[in-house]
């Protein structure tokens, strides 16, 4: 901003001793230090806050086209899936339909696998009834009637 070199500095010090003399002059320096201070944090701030509002404003026009340009391609990729999607319809349709009538045909063989009460009857076949308890336990220390040996015991 300026150009103020060493000898410049000096001859404004020598003319300030001269005018203000050493008693009044280390307080002088230190006002003119504050003053010279306060100058370069206002200026700071000017530039930073100058700065913060044209990257703002730069930010601003971006998104407002990146915005517009966005939603329209988003408005067109949405369309042009419809579209695509209407076009394949016709072929969803008879596959859905088959897919539920499947669905139905084992939803009723299952339910015919299981009874009323709840047991899978599969486990037993069809026509058979559950076998009956025999009358009397089976002693397994005598002989069986079919062996015909009567000296055989088993331990």
């Amino acid at each position: 901003m300026f150009d103020i070199g060493f000898l410049e500095l000096l001859i404004c010090g020598v003319i300030a001793l001269l005018v203000l003399g050493p008693e009044r002059l280390p307080s002088a320096a230190r006002a003119a230090g504050r003053w010279i201070g306060s100058a370069r944090r206002m200026m700071t701030q000017f530039t930073s806050e100058l700065d913060r509002e044209l990257k703002a404003d730069d930010l601003r026009k971006e998104l407002k086209k990146a915005g517009d340009v966005g939603l329209e391609d988003v408005q067109k990729t949405v369309r042009d899936a419809l579209d695509e999607a209407k076009k394949y319809e016709n072929m969803v349709k008879p596959v859905q339909n088959q897919l539920d009538q499947t669905n139905q045909k084992v939803a009723s063989a299952l339910s015919d696998l299981w009874d009323k009460d709840g047991t899978p009857s599969i486990s037993r076949p069809v026509n058979s009834s559950p076998e009956k308890a025999p009358e009397k336990p089976i002693d397994l220390n005598k002989p069986s009637p079919s062996s015909g040996d009567a000296s055989d015991t088993r331990s």
